[in-house]
């Protein structure tokens, strides 16, 4: 005799459609992050990973073993719009220029990681990102926090820079709150993926190791979205040194006078109070190996309360808080997810 089991309600429940995802330009650094946070983000389904070309052969990708069995595929746009609801390009400026608002008038949500569509002035946008002739409607600056709602509703998320993400988690409340006085200074170290995957002179393993460089002086385009966002003048030095990952930013600035120390330790609890991935640090300043491998931004810093001077260190990692992490992080806020999900 064979007993059959009553239905119950929780067997006629249906199982929620997981979000369909996919991504354009999956072979550079950042994107093999992408591929490895999403195959295990608990509410999407990865349904294709492409590389930045149309010709290249599929290909495994033996590090993700176990996490992702798929294939780097050519770029195929129609498959992208077809296949996934939410389309992430890790693609050069160039690329992401032309394809973005292809995909987004098509019907798809785009979380673009290039700087393609960061600067809305236009004459700014044309000296820094040539390629970019217009910001297609419902491109949303994608600095999660603080800018939830916006993200919400977007069509396209431009992914900050990991440079500007580093610099403006330290400084925008501060500068909301109105302590700050005149033109900050940012120096940066970065680690050399920062750099991309394509080689060059200048991140050859013989000339990079052992030693510090700076670069961009005056001439880097993460200093126009840092002051789009600031409404501040900046002075960015950024430096590549011989590490593979990371990114601390010490941070130079004036302040009101009379402001104290715990005025500042007050705004920058206040600001990231429900915010999951900035760690306040205060005195105890904070180090890229903190961070490494993590969507983490931590904040530290010191004031000299006589002088009206205040110091601060921020630290992320390049390839996650400033890129892929926070890709997924405003993945979460358009889903109306936990912005934890997948990156913990």
């Amino acid at each position: 005799m064979t007993l059959t089991a009553p239905l119950t309600t929780d067997s006629l429940t249906p199982v929620p459609r997981r979000t369909r995802v996919a991504i354009a330009g999956a072979t550079g650094y950042a994107g093999q992050e992408l591929v490895r946070i999403l195959a295990r983000h608990p509410a999407v389904t990865l349904t294709a990973a492409m590389s930045s070309g149309t010709t290249s052969a599929p290909r495994p990708m033996p590090a993700l073993a176990r996490i992702w069995e798929g294939s780097i595929e050519p770029l195929n746009v129609d498959r992208l719009v077809s296949e996934a609801d939410i389309v992430f390009l890790a693609l050069p400026e160039e690329a992401s220029a032309d394809l973005a608002p292809t995909l987004v008038a098509r019907g798809a949500r785009v979380i673009d990681l290039s700087g393609a569509f960061r600067i809305r002035e236009n004459a700014r946008r044309e000296r820094w990102y040539p390629a970019t002739a217009a910001l297609p409607a419902g491109t949303v600056y994608g600095l999660t926090e603080g800018n939830q709602d916006a993200i919400r509703q977007a069509r396209l998320v431009s992914n900050p820079g990991c440079y500007p993400t580093a610099a403006l988690l330290a400084l925008e409340p501060l500068q909301r709150a109105g302590l700050l006085v005149g033109a900050v200074i940012v120096d940066a170290k970065s680690g050399v993926s920062g750099a991309g995957k394509t080689p060059s002179e200048r991140t050859h393993f013989s000339e990079l190791h052992g030693s510090v460089a700076a670069y961009g002086v005056f001439q880097h385009r993460h200093t126009a979205e840092m002051e789009q966002e600031l409404g501040a003048a900046v002075t960015f030095v950024p430096h590549l040194v011989p590490l593979d990952r990371g990114i601390l930013e010490t941070i130079y600035g004036s302040l009101v006078p009379g402001t104290t120390e715990e005025q500042v330790s007050t705004v920058l609890h206040a600001a990231y109070e429900h915010a999951p991935f900035v760690r306040l640090t205060g005195r105890a300043l904070p180090e890229i190996k903190h961070v490494a491998h993590t969507n983490f931004c931590d904040i530290g810093w010191t004031v000299d309360e006589a002088g009206g001077r205040l110091v601060m260190v921020s630290v992320i990692d390049n390839l996650i808080k400033g890129a892929a992490g926070s890709a997924v992080q405003n993945l979460n806020v358009l889903l109306g997810l936990d912005e934890r999900t997948g990156l913990q």
